[in-house]
Order: C-alpha cells, then sequence, then structure tokens
C-alpha cells in the first residue's frame, strides 16, 4: 500500500485559517491573495496554502484572478437571503425538535445552556471572530439537541458563507445585544419544552437576520458604485 501523505492535517489547518480570515474580514471580499506571502505569515510552505485556497475556490469563497492568482469573493445579498430563506426553515425545526427533546436529553440541554451563558457574556470589545463563534456554537447546540443528524449535515455546507454573511451584521455594536436577546427566547422557549413557540422564535430570528444582511451588503454596494 501506497504511504499516506501527511499533509493533509496540515492543509486543513490552513485552511481554517484562512476561512477564519475570509469570515471576520481580516482578507476582505476582492483582496487579492498572494500565496507566497500568505504562506510566510503563516509559516508554512506554499503547497498546503495551494491546497487549502483551491478547497475555497470550490465552495465559492475565493476566485481565479490572474495568473494563478486568487482573491476573496464579494458577498451576493440575494444569494444571502436565499441562504436565510432555506436556513429559517432548518432552524425552525431544529428548534421544534429540540424543545419536544430537552427534557430527556441531558447533554444536548447542557451544552445549550453552556453556549448560551457563553454568548451572553459578550461585549462592546469582543472581537468579530469570537462573536462569530459563539454565534455559531449556539446554533449547533440547538441542531444537536435536535436529535436529527441530517439536520447539522444539510447546514454544515453552508456555514462558511453563514459566518461570512454574520460578519455584516455582527460588526455592527447595536446588533450584538439584539442577536442575543432573539437568542433568549429561542433557548427560554426550547428549555420550557415550548415547541410551537421554540419554532416561531427560530424562524424569526433567522428572518431577521436574513433582512438585516441583505439590506447591509446592498447598502455596502451602493456605497461603492
Amino acid at each position: 500500500m501506497i504511504p499516506l501523505d501527511p499533509l493533509p492535517n496540515l492543509i486543513d489547518q490552513v485552511y481554517a485559517r484562512i476561512l477564519e480570515a475570509i469570515s471576520d474580514r481580516t482578507l476582505e471580499p476582492g483582496q487579492r491573495i498572494r500565496q507566497n506571502e500568505l504562506a510566510d505569515k503563516l509559516g508554512v510552505s506554499r503547497q498546503p496554502v495551494s491546497h487549502a485556497l483551491h478547497l475555497l475556490h470550490r465552495q465559492g469563497l475565493v476566485a481565479e484572478s490572474g495568473k494563478r492568482g486568487f482573491e476573496v469573493t464579494q458577498l451576493d445579498p440575494a444569494r444571502i437571503r436565499q441562504l436565510y430563506e432555506v436556513r429559517g426553515a432548518i432552524d425552525a425545526l431544529a428548534a421544534r425538535l429540540a424543545a419536544a427533546r430537552a427534557a430527556s436529553d441531558a447533554a444536548g440541554r447542557t451544552r445549550l445552556e453552556t453556549a448560551f451563558a457563553a454568548g451572553r457574556g459578550i461585549d462592546r470589545t469582543t472581537p468579530l471572530g469570537e462573536l462569530i463563534a459563539l454565534d455559531v456554537e449556539f446554533h449547533r447546540a440547538i441542531y444537536q439537541l435536535a436529535g436529527n443528524p441530517v439536520i447539522e449535515e444539510t447546514i454544515a455546507p453552508q456555514w462558511p458563507h453563514m459566518r461570512r454573511s454574520m460578519a455584516a451584521v455582527l460588526s455592527e455594536l447595536d446588533y450584538r445585544g439584539s442577536a442575543w436577546a432573539e437568542h433568549a427566547d429561542i433557548a427560554g422557549h426550547i428549555l420550557r419544552g415550548d415547541a410551537k413557540a421554540a419554532e416561531r422564535a427560530a424562524l424569526a430570528h433567522a428572518q431577521t437576520a436574513g433582512r438585516m444582511t441583505e439590506e447591509r451588503l446592498r447598502a455596502g454596494e451602493d456605497a461603492a458604485a
């Protein structure tokens, strides 16, 4: 048998670091990515950077630019609205199922409580990358408590795009608190076992986030025109 290539783990690490930089806008939309420069910053050779960029390219997070180059893609407001329409349906289902299982799944309940408590600890100085990670963990805790692995399997490929969209609204200080106030409603309904109220709150949260994100992105397009 052919020996395994030891690089995949390194490629995953490089991919995760670049994805994080794209999500929190360290690498901004439209910014050209120079592989040699990026490799130097990460302390690796060009090979894992090249592999990681091709993975990101397949996901639509970077686009080819010039000879063997890449740049960060722009967020498409219409596409983001479509993603949130689908996410709203998925999150509503997940919240309803999670509420039905909250009393019987102690581990899932604890994970949700822990994720919510961590998010409530944010303030005006919390870095954007941490805000995004806390938001993702809260929703993933609901998906786990729902007890249907297909939910997270379905949404997982879209998380990179959703994380980018979160940055557009979580960068606004006023929305940070209101987002977690909405999370409080969702978590409260789930933990009380009120499936219908949890479903409504989760759908409303996704709809609000989708609308705000699309408006913010369109405003940015108008300003740049």
